[in-house]
């Protein structure tokens, strides 16, 4: 077998939590879903609730809606006829961490540049408060 015909490694984990991390900030990033996730952290709600409260189609809210469900975002729970939503915000917490991580390493490199441009003009480090 050569290296062109080896079928390629995959960590699962990492793939699978990347996907999901994608997921999450693809739902996050339209000001509609975003919308309908603060209507959620205030309380739960049909989707005809939150189809009313958006100048735009029951339709147009439902596939908002399914990227949110596919996220992880919001959990739909059905009762008869109508389907509740509530907020589920653990997914957000790994994109959290995710964005601490670059927090962290670019207030490190701007602690950095701020020693090493205070150096060039002759002060002392002042040091920057993290954030």
């Amino acid at each position: 077998m050569t290296a062109l015909s080896c079928p390629p490694i995959f960590n699962l984990m990492v793939d699978n939590k990347s996907a999901a991390l994608d997921d999450v900030f693809v739902a996050m990033a339209d000001e509609t879903r975003r919308a309908i996730l603060a209507r959620l952290a205030q309380s739960e709600a049909r989707v005809t609730e939150i189809a009313g409260d958006f100048p735009i189609s029951l339709n147009a809210v439902s596939k908002h809606i399914k990227i949110l469900e596919r996220a992880g975002l919001v959990l739909r729970t059905v009762q008869g006829r109508e389907h509740v939503l509530s907020l589920n915000a653990a997914p957000m917490a790994d994109a959290m961490a995710w964005m601490n991580y670059y927090r962290q390493f670019w207030d490190e490199r701007l602690k950095a540049l701020d020693a090493f441009v205070m150096k060039k003009q002759g002060q002392k480090p002042q040091g920057r408060k993290p954030q």
